[in-house]
Order: C-alpha cells, then structure tokens, then sequence
C-alpha cells in the first residue's frame, strides 16, 4: 500500500454530490493501477452508492465525516467549525501524510481556505493560487490566478509565473513554456499599476520565458502556455470563456434545427462538429489545482460530473509522480537564495 498514490476525495461536495464523486473515483481506481482513493463523507450515503458498483475493495476507503461544508458557509467559519466535515477530515489527511492530494467540488472559498490553513504554503511561497487549464486552438493555456488572490502584487505574479511554468512543463509536457501578462494591450507601457510593475520584472527572469503582455481576445488562440493574472481579472476571463462557449455551442445546435436543410447538413456534420467541441471541454483536464500548497489540493467545478472528478484524481497522479511540490519548492527556495 505504501506504493500506491493516495487521493482523499470529498464525497460530500458540489451539486450532485455523492453520486458524481463516488463514481469518479471508483471510475478511476478499476482504470488506473497503484491509486487508493479515500471518499470522506457521510457513510452511510458513500456505502450506498458504492453498492452499485464492482470495483477494487481494497482501494477505496471511506472516512467518516458527519458534516458539510455549505457552499453559501463563510469559508473561514466553516473550516473552523465544521472540523468533523468531509473537506476539513480529508485535507487533513493530505497535511499529516496519509493523503498525497485532495479533491473538492465544493465550496470554492473554504477549499482555498483550508488548502491554505490545513495544508500549509510551501515556504517561501508568498500566494497560493488558483490555476485551471483552459482550451485553446492549440490544446490548453493554465491561468493563474484565476480566483485566490484578487489584491495581488508584482512579487506574487512573478511566483505564478513560475509556479504555472513548472506546472506545465512537467504536468503537460511543454517544453519552455511561454508566459504572457494579461493586458489591455501588447505595449509595454499599457496597463494598470499592477502590470505596469510587473512587465520588467518578468523580463529580468531568465528562468521563464516570458514572451509579453497579453490582450484577452489572443487567450483561446493559444498565444502562450502561461497566462498570468490577479484573480479578478482570471475570474472574469474563466468566467467569460464559460459563458460565450456555452452560448456559441446552443446557438450553433439551435441553427441546425430551423430548417430540414438544415437538420439535414447538422447530421452530416455532427461527428465532426461533437469530436471538435470535445476538445473545448475543459472537464476533460480534471479541476485547477492550487499550486505552492505542501500538498496538492484540487478544485473542480460545482457541477463536475465523474468523468471531470477522474481526470481530476488523474490529475493528482500526474503531479504525485513529477513531484510539483517538490520541484516549487526547490524553485522557490533558489529564488529565495538568489535575492539574498
């Protein structure tokens, strides 16, 4: 068992809790060898659900947990509170060890809060932030921040943008990636105080590859592979990209049915049209971790279905096995070094 990888999952958190999170991880667990999942939660709920399924017994553990974590709950309240909850009992099993990572659909606020409560910051790290992979033309984009820290500061950006590098060069693949500052214009003399500050001292990085500012309509191009904000601006961003994808998808579906033509050349298509929007699904890339934790936390959306709460425990193998907190917290600790 020691050579397994560990996920404790909250199977009490978002809107189709327990259903969609026990069946993402028993999903996970009959796909992937070597992984142990803990579901945290109310048993008697877990115990029903995983009644239906066949799967590894010996891989899946359920912890008790007689409370919830309300999404409409003060986050800092909750956690301090609620201490039997399935969120606080399952990161606390990532902060004594018993847990390499943790997933939540729930609320947004008291994950934040707990990951960094519970878990703890690496040392050194100054902000831990929110970074969810977003689609583009090109594959995905990590922003970062996209809803942890919306009064950040140039010294926190920087940290992101090395953060996200080490992200995806050792989690995607991407060899060097490029990093680009959110902007309202590719200038450099363009922006707000914020960016203003921070442009040049990204150019000074030479641990990054830092490629310029840029505009938000350049994001779903693939413009570059790191896209560094304050949360304010990644919300709206994250939010917007929500949004105007969903809105396109129904009004592209609503116009092959106004005519027979029309449904005609929309079932000729389809096949195309479903495999090209597939890769506009971003549930597919699991939850957005929150990175410079000692641990990983994970957040996936309210909604998460089981198949984006698999991709988010393969997501958590993925990190487990390049050591991201490891490797941040070298990074950041020769940053430290280097400023001295």
């Amino acid at each position: 068992m020691s050579e397994w990888i560990k996920v404790a999952v909250d199977a009490m958190g978002g809107d189709y809790a327990p259903k969609e999170p026990v069946k993402g991880a028993v999903d996970a667990v009959n796909e992937k060898d070597g992984l142990f999942v803990y579901l945290v939660g109310q048993e008697d709920v877990i115990r029903k659900e995983l009644a239906q399924y066949t799967y590894p017994k010996e891989r899946i553990e359920v912890v008790p947990a007689a409370e919830v974590i309300e999404t409409g709950e003060p986050p800092v309240q909750a956690i301090q509170k609620k201490k039997d909850s399935s969120m606080v009992k399952a990161l606390r099993l990532v902060r004594q060890g018993e847990a390499s990572a943790f997933v939540s659909c729930g609320s947004t606020g008291a994950v934040l809060v707990g990951g960094q409560v519970l878990v703890g910051k690496i040392k050194g790290v100054e902000r831990a932030p929110l970074a969810p992979l977003i689609p583009t033309v090109d594959g995905v984009s990590l922003l970062i921040d996209c809803g942890a820290n919306v009064d950040a500061r140039a010294s926190h950006l920087i940290q992101f943008a090395r953060m996200g590098s080490i992200y995806m060069e050792n989690v995607m693949g991407v060899k060097n990636p490029r990093v680009g500052l959110v902007n309202i214009g590719a200038e450099e003399e363009k922006g707000n105080a914020l960016v203003k500050e921070t442009y040049p001292l990204l150019k000074e990085c030479s641990d990054i590859n830092f490629i310029g500012n840029v505009e938000a309509r350049d994001i779903p191009k693939g413009v570059c592979d790191v896209i560094v904000c304050e949360a304010f601006v990644g919300n709206v961003i994250l939010k917007l990209y929500e949004g105007v994808g969903s809105a396109l998808i129904s009004k592209v579906k609503g116009g092959m049915m106004t005519s027979l033509r029309s449904k005609i050349g929309g079932l000729l298509v389809k096949p195309a049209l479903k495999e090209t929007l597939k890769t506009f699904d971003a549930s597919q890339y699991g939850g957005a971790p929150l990175l410079g934790l000692k641990g990983l936390v994970v957040k996936s959306h309210g909604s998460a279905t089981a198949n984006e709460i698999r991709n988010s425990i393969f997501q958590c193998i993925t990190f487990t096995q390049e050591d991201i907190c490891g490797k941040i917290r070298d990074h950041i600790t020769t940053e430290k070094k280097g400023e001295i």
